[in-house]
């Protein structure tokens, strides 16, 4: 091969290869101007801290190292994981067995980690989460004590002893509490329901909430005072049970919630009241998720509305508390719903069985407990996380399922990989803290995470420096920053030489368009456009609104291969024009075969035939289906190769083998215009007077297609059989004549079922004919 056409070649790859690497380098393409800026676009940009360096300073460190940076004078930090506290999961076996405090007990490792997240780059760690042995338990009995809870009230009065005896199993350090409720004690209609709402029966005065018994280890003395209770009543059939919910679960110092696995049973046969219900009894401010317990009795009632079901959901799951629904199989579907709503909660149904109650605790305890889902704490802004579970039988999953792990038992062992990743420089750089907790456990690990945001070069700032114009900034990383009232790449520009809004206006074309069209950098009122990685490319213009390197292409190639590309727009070679110089002028591929342009039927664009005359198709306007004698034409051919018959019958095979032909049975099956381009419908007649049908088309690679139809037309009814013209010897026409039509002649007008047989007459005399 000619070593020119080599080298071109050769030359064009490269070229091609510095334009794609600029097109996809995200680390120059951002133009950062410090170090910092730099490191934020993406975990492959590096940069140069050299004096002198002439090249993009901001670069991938191969590229970086290749232009002449120094190995020494590349800042690349990278992120990194400690692991700040690492106690083991707990295991009674060596752990002490039953001699650990709540406090000791470990379910999650580790508990504590320092994450330095660069933006773009991931830092990834393992959490192990292990459902402890015998792990103590808080058991918060909460009742509606309206006038029909009376039979489940009786069940749940020995609750208590038979409730520590059956979970000795799952564990030896069980407390248990009890609270009643009932509704807002507000009947702006009958006053008198306020001191007996049963009338007949004698009731308790309704209330709203009342922490009867602190939890405690003392199943007796649960015994003594669920027995004290009694029934109350109210005027509608839902109750105040998000209200008795929410300070059960914020009043931790009075109700004595421990840092362990956190029950309250919520036990009732009706409906819930929630935010905005208030307002019958004309109470219309906000509940605040507050305690407001004195003397154990609710004492805002009155005050605040009953809370919201997100409200609910929140303070469920910041106090750590796994609820399970009690109730009536009528009310069971509704607590399912809201169920649905609040993570670690199930629902079982109450019955009359008063063993019921226990097993209804223990299951939906097991149910609970055997799946261990992470949340993790709000995330500052710029900052993503993803979980990868590792569960039991090599199970994992990713997404949201990869929050969780189920069927998990007591002993059992689970991972989690955890990934995060920081975006820019979040929260301007200061460090935050995030958790991550199993819900309904009060176990958590908790996450410093620190952004780097600058480099270690900034450090070692030279202020004053005489190479930003004499001491006008600080030599930062290699590049000048500058001090306050001082601009340009050198802080060679002063800003009270000038008004900076002044100083903009003369960088920007008019007031709607950025600042040297996004393209540049306005240094004392003057635009200095950015440079590209290829020379080849560049930014031009007072306001750098130029470029040439983003005109239209053609081809996949600027300007079509067939110009310049000057201010965004294609200057095209000679004989070519277009947008994006892909319309060439020559005609010669407009030429028809009479060296006419067109066929002098149409006008050639782009090398291309507009055919003006509408009759005549083809590239060239060569082709005309719609004229007269196309049918007439190929009459004779198509006759003789469908039929055998017509003029060109004996000279058919030489004469007609031009196209290709296709029979169809009845001429409704013969091709309509759409099917196919360039058709003609013909209608012709044969020697016979009988129609014949047909199409004629010549297809787009100038093939020729005939169908035809079998059947002829109904003006002589013409058929191509010739069984009805066999005579008794089984020739036709008995040899003294043809078959036409299916009917028989002779020279002679014969009649008789057999022309030309014995039976047949003159039909000019009528005189009967003698055998042959």
């Amino acid at each position: 091969m000619d070593m020119k056409v080599l080298f071109i070649s050769a030359l064009l790859g490269f070229v091609s290869h510095v334009r794609s690497k600029t097109d996809s380098n995200m680390c120059i393409s951002a133009n950062a101007k410090t170090c910092g800026e730099c490191i934020q676009i993406g975990p492959q940009c590096a940069w140069c801290k050299d004096p002198g360096f002439k090249p993009s300073r901001c670069d991938d460190r191969d590229s970086l190292e290749k232009a002449g940076c120094t190995p020494l004078g590349i800042e690349n930090p990278r992120g990194t994981v400690t692991i700040d506290k690492n106690k083991p999961v707990t295991n009674r076996k060596i752990d002490g067995g039953q001699n650990l405090r709540p406090d000791e007990i470990t379910q999650i490792q580790p508990q504590k980690l320092t994450l330095n997240l660069r933006s773009g780059e991931s830092q990834k760690f393992t959490l192990k989460f292990k459902r402890a042995e015998d792990d103590p338990i808080d058991l918060y009995f909460l009742m509606d004590l309206s006038d029909s809870m009376q039979n489940n009230l009786e069940n749940v009065k020995n609750l208590g002893t038979e409730l520590a005896r059956a979970m000795q199993h799952i564990t030896k350090d069980l407390r248990i509490g009890f609270g009643s409720l009932l509704e807002k004690p507000f009947i702006p209609v009958t006053p008198r329901y306020l001191k007996n709402p049963c009338f007949s029966n004698n009731c308790t005065a309704p209330f709203s909430y009342i922490n009867v018994l602190n939890l405690t280890d003392d199943t007796a003395l649960f015994t003594q005072e669920v027995s004290k209770q009694k029934p109350s009543g109210n005027q509608d059939s839902s109750e105040a049970g998000f209200q008795a919910i929410m300070q059960a679960a914020v009043c931790t110092e009075v109700i004595g919630w421990r840092n362990v696995t956190r029950l309250l049973v919520f036990s009732t046969d009706a409906g819930f009241h929630f935010a905005g219900d208030g307002k019958l009894g004309g109470i219309v401010r906000p509940n605040d998720g507050k305690c407001h317990l004195e003397n154990n009795m609710y004492t805002m009632s009155n005050y605040f509305d009953y809370p919201t079901i997100s409200q609910l959901v929140d303070t469920l799951s910041e106090n750590n508390i796994q609820t399970i629904f009690a109730v009536t199989q009528q009310f069971r579907d509704l607590y399912q719903e809201l169920s649905a709503l609040i993570p670690k909660s199930a629902v079982g149904t109450l019955s009359t069985n008063p063993s019921s109650v226990v097993q209804l605790i223990i299951d939906a305890y097991n149910s609970l407990s055997s799946e261990v889902i992470l949340e993790n704490s709000k995330l500052p802004a710029g900052v993503s996380i993803s979980y990868i579970s590792h569960c039991k039988n090599g199970v994992s999953e990713k997404g949201e399922n990869g929050r969780k792990c189920s069927n998990i038992s007591i002993g059992d062992e689970v991972m989690f990989d955890i990934e995060i990743t920081a975006k820019g420089c979040p929260s301007k750089g200061k460090s935050e803290t995030i958790k991550i907790k199993p819900l309904g456990f009060t176990e958590e690990v908790e996450i410093v995470l620190n952004f780097i945001c600058k480099c270690e070069c900034h450090k070692d700032g030279v202020p004053n420096s005489p190479e930003c114009s004499g001491g006008h900034g600080t030599l930062e990383c290699g590049v000048c920053r500058c001090n306050e009232g001082r601009l340009g790449r050198l802080c060679e520009c002063s800003q009270h030489e000038v008004l900076t809004d002044d100083l903009d206006a003369n960088c920007r074309m008019d007031y709607g368009t950025d600042i040297c069209s996004n393209n540049g950098e306005c240094v004392c009122g003057t635009c200095e456009c950015k440079k590209r990685e290829n020379p080849e490319e560049r930014y031009s213009g007072k306001f750098c609104e130029c470029d040439n390197f983003n005109c239209d292409r053609s081809n996949n190639k600027l300007c079509g291969g067939h110009g310049r590309c000057e201010c965004r727009k294609c200057i095209c070679d000679a004989n070519y024009k277009g947008s994006a110089c892909d319309c060439s002028l020559d005609t010669s591929t407009c030429l028809a075969s009479n060296k006419q342009i067109c066929n002098g039927r149409g006008i050639c664009e782009c090398g291309v035939c507009k055919c003006t005359d509408s009759k005549f198709q083809g590239s060239t306007c060569e082709i005309c289906p719609t004229c007269p004698g196309v049918c007439t034409e190929h009459k004779d051919c198509v006759q003789c190769r469908a039929f055998g018959t017509g003029d060109k019958k004996d000279t058919c095979e030489k004469e007609c083998s031009y196209f290709s032909l296709i029979i169809k049975k009845k001429k409704e099956e013969l091709p309509q215009p759409n099917d196919q381009p360039y058709i003609n419908h013909c209608k012709e007649r044969d020697a016979n007077d009988c129609w014949f049908f047909f199409t004629y088309a010549t297809k787009n690679d100038g093939t020729v297609e005939v169908h035809v139809a079998e059947e002829l037309g109904s003006a002589c009814d013409c058929s191509l059989d010739t069984s009805t013209c066999l005579a008794s010897n089984k020739q036709i026409c008995n040899g003294r004549g043809t078959c036409e039509c299916g009917q028989k002649r002779d020279d002679r007008k014969l009649l008789g079922g057999e022309r030309g047989a014995g039976s047949a007459k003159d039909l000019e005399t009528g005189i009967e004919l003698g055998s042959p």
